[in-house]
């Protein structure tokens, strides 16, 4: 419904409809409404429609690729921003990103762990990140299988630099709603035992899970941070940058 309206509304618009769909969800759960975070991804959105975000409020930018970042960061309103590297991101395309990111959400490998140490060291800084989850152990997708999350969470905590906050997930496309809660559901209770364990250098502070069609289930299931597009700038024109 609101998708179909994003031609009539104003981004800022989108985001207070939003935010109070958030509250609505986090009411009926029994959560604040500032316990979910929203963040705006910026996947070919133009730099003037991503800064009408962050005027409407938007604290956390999502970016997907490294060359579109790099060609629209100059031109973003940063105070009090934080920007996250939200998509598959290959070990040469670090160095090119670390100095302009808080985040990187998409760890999904130990070599990759590894260059983020290593470009860290260069920088003299430190990177906090999120360890992507297959949750649906797709071949075409990037992210660590939940059996061997806990394993791959403890060797990536040895990278001093690193310091992982939690897990962020894309669950495949499901047949139905309870296919979809069944998802959402496991990467809740990963979450919660990862952070039973008390691993050192592990703070699991944030569970990254649910886009612009699902994100109040996301929710609903314990997300504290839905990343958003569609239902926020429109459909994606990706002749853009």
């Amino acid at each position: 419904m609101m998708e179909n309206r994003l031609s009539e509304v104003s981004v800022a618009q989108a985001v207070t409809e939003i935010q109070e769909n958030i509250a609505q969800v986090c009411a009926a759960c029994g959560r604040p409404a500032d316990s979910v975070t929203l963040m705006a991804v910026t996947k070919t959105v133009p730099p003037e429609r991503v800064n009408e975000a962050v005027d409407a409020g938007i604290s956390f930018l999502g970016e997907n690729r490294a060359q579109e970042m790099l060609s629209k960061y100059d031109q973003y309103k940063k105070e009090n921003v934080q920007i996250h590297f939200i998509g598959h991101l290959q070990s040469n395309k670090v160095r090119q990103i670390i100095d302009k990111v808080t985040m990187i959400q998409s760890l999904d490998s130990l070599s990759l762990a590894g260059e983020i140490q290593r470009q860290c060291e260069k920088h003299n800084k430190e990177m906090d990140c999120l360890v992507e989850v297959n949750i649906g152990s797709e071949l075409t997708k990037s992210g660590v299988a939940p059996e061997q999350l806990e394993d791959f969470i403890r060797q990536a905590a040895v990278f001093s630099r690193l310091h992982i906050q939690g897990i962020m997930a894309i669950p495949p496309v499901c047949e139905s709603q309870l296919e979809l809660e069944r998802n959402f559901s496991r990467l809740h209770e990963l979450f919660i035992d990862i952070k039973a364990k008390n691993v050192d250098n592990v703070a699991m502070k944030i569970l990254s899970m649910g886009m612009s069609g699902d994100y109040m289930t996301a929710i609903k299931h314990g997300s504290t941070m839905v990343r958003l597009g569609t239902v926020l700038f429109g459909r994606r024109a990706y002749g853009n940058p």
